[in-house]
């Protein structure tokens, strides 16, 4: 699992993404689940399973307040 990491201008860690089996996860700076990119569907889900959208937008997750 390779954990990349997701950082502002001034070096502070915003959140992650990893590989999780078959999903990359997505999670925010204080290590809670904001949602995973299942890349075989092609769609990106909230922590609540909810549908964000049909491409990797896991970036968009972590960093959204």
């Amino acid at each position: 699992m390779t954990r990349q990491e997701f950082r502002d201008a001034t070096g502070r860690l915003l959140g992650w993404r990893q590989q999780c089996g078959v999903r990359v996860e997505g999670y925010d700076a204080g290590g809670r689940l904001r949602g995973w990119y299942h890349p075989a569907q092609n769609e990106t889900r909230d922590a609540g399973g909810r549908l964000v959208g049909r491409c990797d937008m896991l970036v968009t997750l972590i960093t959204s307040r």
